[in-house]
């Protein structure tokens, strides 16, 4: 994994969520945080929206999806760098593993909700996109935190978005 050399990885996470869980969407700066990936057990749709200012795909999220497969030679991760804001979402009961590069730092946090109408889901299949729409207008596992999230029109104006430009991550 040549993109990962000289990435320290400072803390590692083991998260259990309930089917029908809605997480995120969530970045943080001083200090940065990329998050490595993977589902142990059970499946999540990871998300993954680009909130770095000037970048050509802002405002645009991805959805993966990551399925746990007990027969597989080796699992499957995802990196997801500083800049982008990170959230999940579980068909059914999951447990997941995580690797940051930060430490987190409380009050240096926020994020955007996955409600937010202002995000561009177009890059995302479609089939995957309708999986998480449903998912997210029937449950009831979502914190307000995440629920009440920034939308990507209000983030931007907010002066905290200024740690989050094309120069600021070089």
């Amino acid at each position: 994994m040549g993109f990962l050399r000289g990435t320290e990885f400072v803390q590692c996470n083991e998260s259990f969520s309930r089917k029908g869980t809605l997480r995120g969407l969530h970045f943080q700066w001083n200090p940065y945080m990329g998050k490595l990936v993977r589902t142990i057990s059970g499946h999540m749709l990871d998300i993954v929206l680009d909130i770095r200012k000037g970048s050509p795909s802002f405002g645009k999220a991805i959805l993966h999806d990551m399925p746990a497969d007990p027969a597989a030679e080796h699992d499957e991760w995802i990196w997801v760098p500083p800049g982008f804001a990170h959230g999940n979402c579980f068909p059914v009961d999951t447990v997941i593993e995580y690797f940051c590069s930060g430490e987190y730092s409380q009050g240096c946090e926020a994020g955007i909700s996955p409600f937010a109408a202002d995000i561009d889901w177009s890059l995302c299949d479609s089939g995957l996109k309708g999986l998480l729409d449903k998912i997210a207008a029937g449950t009831t596992l979502v914190t307000d935190k995440d629920r009440n999230g920034f939308t990507l029109a209000n983030w931007i104006r907010d002066e905290r978005s200024n740690n989050f430009t094309m120069e600021a991550l070089k």
